[in-house]
């Protein structure tokens, strides 16, 4: 064979391969654009959806909190409004409801989210916060969120995968609602479920979710969460060495309230067999503890005390550990709610105590607390981070991520869900696979 044909023969093979390189790459491409506009639109369908319910619902939870602090009396109601919350989920048939440990697991496995957990979490969250209840907002959000999405996803025949992907867009979106935050609510369901892996096929249907609800929100005029901290001084080695002592004590204490809220329940149901008599039982205790300190300050999520905290600078060294306390009764008897907000509080309540004896800013370390106790008991140290910049700004960045970083290497397997796993070591590069104590 001639120099020229052979020449020829190795063009036309270089040709062939250009052509079929450039016609994948324009089939990636367009597939790529196709998956895009799918999720844009899905994640838009979800946030707008969810968005509006999670509005609806911060307003109500709005009203409830104002009703119960211009209508203290109504505390006495908490043991009969228990009662109604267990009727409700007994005649809906949804006894073995498992929160938000549900939601987690429907995106582990292929269990299905009964659509009946949104309208049960929606109203039995609102009662127990008019009564009086200690507990959350986000939590109740979340499975509000992961419910309507699951369903949605049905509704529009959804394959299994892509099934996840939405009830992550409505976790997400629920969050972002109500609590104001955009950016970490994107992130916190691509990084509660498996902890050191990310589900970064959920990230533009989340982000999209999220950022829609949070507009919804505003456009609502839903107050959003933000706190100042002031007098933010440079970081050396005496203040460094001094928030990795407080973080340590933090992810103590994270420890101690995952603990505390598993045993309460463990407890409530090893005496109390009767869940009617156990939650009439627990109201009962709450609405007496409450008589007994002479206060309503540490009923419902704790925001109040969270605001009240970054006001004065001041507070009682044993304020975290009685928030511990009403938020373990409440929740363990089977109230409903979240447990979100209240480690806020538990955290900003303890670094507030504390930051006298370390000889820092108080708003600073009150900071530090919400966020470290956080991720203490979440195990998300990137949401843990971004929730710090939208709640307080980026200026205290260093002693956010210190503590944040700290907190969640020493809290070791604990949290809040079950059904989380956290899939490597905190301590070492290996791989692990286990679910939270």
């Amino acid at each position: 064979m001639s120099k020229r044909k052979i020449k020829h023969r190795n063009t036309n093979a270089a040709f062939i391969r250009t052509k079929y390189h450039i016609q994948r790459y324009v089939f990636n491409c367009l597939f790529s654009i196709k998956v895009l506009i799918k999720w844009l639109a899905i994640g838009t369908g979800t946030g707008i959806i969810v968005g509006g319910i999670s509005t609806v619902f911060s307003y109500l939870l709005l009203y409830a909190n104002q009703f119960r602090s211009t209508h203290p009396a109504i505390i006495l109601a908490l043991p009969v409004s228990g009662l109604i919350i267990v009727f409700l989920y007994h005649f809906f048939k949804d006894t073995d409801d498992t929160g938000t440990n549900m939601v987690i697991t429907s995106i582990h496995s292929s269990t299905d989210i009964p659509f009946k957990m949104a309208p049960l979490i929606f109203t039995t969250t609102i009662l127990t916060h008019l009564c009086g209840g200690s507990a959350g907002r986000e939590g109740a959000a979340i499975q509000l969120g992961g419910s309507i999405a699951n369903k949605l996803g049905k509704w529009i025949h959804l394959s299994e995968n892509d099934q996840h992907l939405i009830i992550m867009c409505g976790m997400s979106a629920g969050f972002s609602a109500l609590f104001g935050t955009p950016l970490a609510s994107a992130i916190f369901s691509l990084e509660v479920i498996s902890v050191g892996i990310m589900h970064y096929s959920a990230l533009v249907p989340c982000v999209t979710a999220s950022l829609i609800a949070h507009f919804i929100a505003q456009f609502f005029k839903v107050p959003p969460e933000t706190f100042a901290v002031s007098g933010v001084p440079a970081i050396t080695a005496v203040s460094f060495f001094k928030v990795v002592i407080f973080a340590a004590f933090i992810a103590g204490i994270s420890i101690l309230f995952c603990m505390m809220l598993h045993n309460a329940e463990h407890l409530y149901k090893k005496f109390f067999k009767n869940p009617y008599v156990r939650i009439f039982t627990a109201g009962c205790m709450i609405v007496l503890l409450a008589a007994i300190l002479r206060t309503d300050f540490y009923l419902g999520s704790g925001m109040g005390i969270i605001e009240h905290l970054f006001e004065t600078g001041k507070t009682a060294p044993y304020t975290f550990i009685l928030k511990m306390i009403f938020t373990a009764l409440t929740l363990g008897a089977g109230f409903k709610g979240g447990e979100i907000v209240p480690s806020f509080c538990i955290g900003a309540a303890f670094g507030c105590a504390v930051a006298p004896l370390l000889g820092l800013p108080s708003s600073l370390i009150t900071a530090c607390g919400m966020v470290g106790l956080f991720c203490g008991v979440t195990n998300c140290p990137l949401t843990s981070l971004l929730i710090s910049f939208e709640l307080f700004g980026f200026e205290g960045m260093p002693y956010y991520l210190t503590t944040i970083a700290v907190s969640y290497m020493l809290s070791g397997y604990y949290g809040l869900y079950h059904s989380q796993k956290i899939m490597y070591s905190k301590l070492e590069t290996h791989f692990v696979n286990k679910s939270t104590h």
